[in-house]
C-alpha cells in the first residue's frame, strides 16, 4: 500500500450541481488513466468497492435485476440498505440506489480506449452538496491509485471528515457552489446515511 500520509487531494474541479423541483442532483466527472472495462469492474465488483467506496457489496452489480445490500461503511451505527440493478449496460452505464439516493455512473473511453470519462450523478440534499462533492472527490482519488496499482485505502465517513483535505475540499465546494460551508453534528449525532434535506 502507498504511502497514505502522503495523500494530497487536488482542488476542487469537475463537478456541478443541478436542481429540477425540489430534487438536488450532484455531477462528479473525472478522467481516469484507465480503460473503461478496468474501472467497471472496480465499480461493480465487491471486493474492488471495499478498497474505495463508500460501502460494502454482498454481491456484484454488473447484472440488470441483480439485489444486492450495500452496508455504508465510517456511519456511526450499522446501516445496510438493499438495492436492485436497474441499469447495467457493460462497460458504459450503472444505476442503482444507495441508501435512498439513485446513483447513475457513465463510462466513456477515450485515447483509444485507454482512458476513461467517468461522470457520477447522485441526488442530494441541499445542506449536503459540499460535504458530498468533497467525499466522492476523495473515493475517487482512492479509485484512481487503487487501479493504478498503488492503494492508499479507503476513506470515508468520519474517518474522512478528520482529514485536512477534506475540509479544505468541503470548503472549496461550497464556494464554487455559492453554499454556505455547513455545520458538522458532532459524531454521536450523524445518520448512518446522510438524509436528504429538501
Amino acid at each position: 500500500m502507498a504511502d497514505r500520509e502522503q495523500y494530497a487531494p487536488g482542488p476542487a474541479y469537475g463537478a456541478q450541481v443541478r436542481k429540477d423541483g425540489e430534487k438536488w442532483t450532484l455531477i462528479l466527472v473525472r478522467e481516469m488513466r484507465h480503460a473503461p472495462e478496468k474501472v467497471w469492474q472496480a465499480l461493480t465488483d465487491p471486493a474492488h468497492l471495499r478498497e474505495w467506496a463508500p460501502f460494502d457489496a454482498d454481491g456484484n452489480l454488473g447484472t440488470v435485476g441483480t439485489t444486492v445490500k450495500l452496508t455504508t461503511m465510517g456511519a456511526p451505527a450499522l446501516h445496510v440498505t438493499e438495492t436492485r440493478v436497474t441499469r447495467a449496460d457493460a462497460p458504459n452505464e450503472l444505476e442503482y440506489n444507495w441508501c435512498g439516493f439513485d446513483m447513475r455512473w457513465q463510462l466513456e473511453p477515450l485515447g483509444r480506449g485507454t482512458r476513461t470519462r467517468l461522470t457520477l450523478w447522485t441526488n442530494i440534499g441541499h445542506r449536503f452538496i459540499s460535504m458530498g462533492a468533497a467525499g466522492w472527490h476523495i473515493c475517487l482519488d482512492v479509485l484512481d491509485h487503487l487501479l493504478s496499482g498503488t492503494p492508499i485505502g479507503r476513506m470515508v465517513g468520519p474517518e474522512a471528515m478528520k482529514f485536512g483535505g477534506w475540509q479544505r475540499l468541503n470548503a472549496e465546494y461550497a464556494k464554487q457552489f455559492s453554499i454556505e460551508t455547513p455545520n458538522l453534528p458532532p459524531p454521536a449525532a450523524q445518520k448512518s446515511c446522510i438524509e436528504e434535506d429538501l
